[in-house]
């Protein structure tokens, strides 16, 4: 009982100490984003309602990054000292699916458009990062073959290739599901503090100090990005943070050695997934009838009357109550 109540402390700590560095940083960071006129650029084929959106400062998602950032070099100084890299490795995977949203911000914002890098390159660029970070955690004796299903306490030794290709599709998926969220004010922000809470107190749970680390900065700064973010919003976190988020999401699954509880704390993000390939699928069966008004899911519930803050709100909430339930699956692991 110590072990938690100490590890809680110190995740207190991090999300505390996160959530100034972030409230600070955009501070400066909004008006820095103004001036170099990296305003957002509205898709053509998106909601009529959100063009009064155009121009607001893109790449926001700068300021959890580095405010994340610097907590968790700062607070996990000691443990690195002592050879425990664990929270480091997640923060920089995180951190190579950012850069990988950074230049893809970059290149809209230059160009004035809403394309940056085209769907091949992201994809490669994901897929190598993917597979650098898996070798990273099986070099380390971080990753193991066992596939744990929460709730039954199961493990099922897989074979290592198959293995890691289920990983890695695990985890581009789970990128770009994350970054298919990001789609109104607040909505990504709010969802992915709720899972990085999950994540806290699973590495507590787990005597995972190190990891927990980053989970509890993370939820921090993006309490902080929230004050900037919530409908209606001066600032977007663009692909940069989204690309992270998704990057922090998967990594941490796979660093606990759980990704099938990606299923239950990842299912607002699963659920806009899903709704934009049954979009698309049926559009091409039907020649051209669309099954929701709007794709991703988040579009059709606005189509359907509900507010930004509604939305945020119950997705949230659901997101709350399946962290709830996996929580109290994992329980007997150890």
């Amino acid at each position: 009982m110590v072990w938690i109540w100490t590890e809680w402390i110190e995740a207190l700590i991090a999300a505390g100490a996160a959530f100034l560095l972030t409230l600070v940083i955009g501070k400066f960071l909004i008006p820095e984003l103004r001036k170099l006129k990296a305003g957002q650029e509205i898709r053509a084929d998106g909601p009529s309602w959100h063009a009064s959106k155009a121009g607001t400062p893109t790449m926001g998602g700068i300021m959890f990054i580095i405010g994340a950032g610097v907590t968790v070099f700062a607070l996990g100084w000691t443990r690195m000292l002592q050879g425990d890299f664990a929270h480091l490795y997640v923060y920089l995977f995180a951190l190579c699916f950012g850069f990988i949203g950074f230049v893809d911000d970059y290149r809209k914002v230059r160009q004035h458009q809403n394309e940056g890098l085209t769907a091949k390159q992201k994809f490669i660029l994901q897929l190598l990062a993917a597979v650098v970070f898996l070798s990273l955690m099986r070099y380390e004796g971080m990753l193991t073959n066992r596939l744990y299903i929460p709730g039954l306490q199961v493990n099922i030794t897989v074979n290592w290739i198959f293995y890691l290709m289920f990983a890695a599709f695990v985890i581009v998926g789970a990128v770009n599901a994350v970054n298919l969220t990001d789609g109104i004010d607040g909505l990504a922000c709010s969802v992915t503090f709720v899972v990085m809470v999950f994540f806290t107190a699973a590495a507590a749970l787990w005597h995972l100090t190190a990891l927990a680390l980053f989970p509890s900065a993370l939820a921090g700064g993006l309490a902080a990005f929230f004050v900037y973010n919530h409908h209606p919003a001066k600032t977007f976190m663009g692909d940069t943070g989204s690309l992270f988020l998704g990057g922090a999401v998967a990594a941490l699954a796979f660093a606990m050695d759980m990704p099938l509880i990606l299923i239950p704390v990842g299912i607002i993000y699963i659920a806009e997934t899903l709704s934009d390939i049954i979009q698309v699928a049926y559009f091409k069966a039907t020649h051209g009838k669309r099954f929701f008004k709007m794709a991703p899911v988040h579009h059709h519930l606005e189509r359907c009357g509900w507010s930004e803050a509604k939305i945020v709100t119950v997705f949230s909430g659901v997101t709350l109550a399946c962290c709830i339930l996996a929580y109290l699956a994992i329980q007997g692991r150890y």
